[in-house]
């Protein structure tokens, strides 16, 4: 099944520059879900990853009434020339602070790390052959979260256009990285009033020679209160799009999985 016509034309979405400013008071992360309760489920191989039930609804319920207090702005109904058409209402800030929280404060990192009790005579072995399949899976070796956290909400006719997630460069505690992998938490849901909203991603042509061409169906991933939805973007990324909101609202905080920069070995 292919994107529909309206969506047929790809583009980039980036970011919107926004000027710089203090960070918010940002609500205590709790309660919080016990890490051993935390699994990290692939829905589609190397591409999307869930993990669901990262956030009690208690303490997405009281994100969301915090996040209604900050200033939010609606983004243009006619986009910039090679943009996604967006339309939805998003607060931006780099507060690397309230990245670390999440990274760390969450059990986030343990997950994406692979972090945990070593048992049996090979568990060397199996911690290093893990830890090369996930450097692999991530893009490189995971250092953190992108200190550029988005706020987005949207509301009854808002939605986002198919488009790529571009790969960003940056410094993360004076440590060159790069970004690999989009990171959306979910605050809302159809639980809570939310209706539509979707994200699905639409997987690229096979050709088989000699063959007519095979297109997979769309992934189509539901909202659920307190879920994270992982998946790669740069040059891998998948065309996606958020599909409208129908009724309530959809409240979604973004960040990223930053990698650290190898450095090239033709460098002085």
């Amino acid at each position: 099944m292919a994107p529909p016509k309206k969506h047929s034309k790809p583009a980039t979405a980036k970011p919107a520059s926004t000027p710089p400013q203090p960070p918010p008071n940002w609500p205590p992360l709790r309660p919080l879900v016990p890490p051993s309760d935390l699994s990290l489920a692939t829905l589609l191989p190397s591409q999307i990853a869930l993990i669901r039930n990262f956030w009690p609804s208690k303490l997405c319920k009281d994100y969301v009434s915090f996040l209604k207090t900050l200033p939010l702005v609606t983004t243009p109904g006619k986009p910039k020339k090679g943009d996604a058409v967006r339309v939805n209402d998003r607060f931006q800030v780099v507060d690397e602070g309230f990245a670390r929280r999440l990274w760390e404060e969450t059990g986030l990192k343990g997950l994406i790390l692979g972090d945990g009790e070593e048992k049996g005579e090979d568990a060397e072995e199996e911690k290093r052959i893990g830890e090369s399949e996930r450097r692999e899976l991530w893009g490189g070796e995971v250092v953190g979260l992108n200190p550029s956290i988005r706020i987005y909400r949207y509301t009854k006719g808002q939605f986002f256009d198919c488009h790529y997630d571009e790969s960003n460069h940056l410094s993360l505690s004076n440590v060159p990285v790069k970004t690999t992998w989009t990171l959306l938490l979910y605050l809302t849901s159809p639980a809570t009033g939310c209706q539509g909203g979707e994200t699905v991603f639409y997987p690229d042509e096979i050709v088989i020679p000699g063959k007519k061409n095979v297109v997979e169906e769309p992934v189509v991933v539901g909202l659920e209160t307190g879920m994270v939805l992982l998946h790669k973007h740069g040059n891998d990324c998948m065309l996606h799009e958020g599909r409208e909101v129908t009724d309530g609202e959809k409240w979604v905080i973004r960040t990223d999985l930053c990698v650290k920069k190898e450095r090239s070995r033709f460098a002085d």
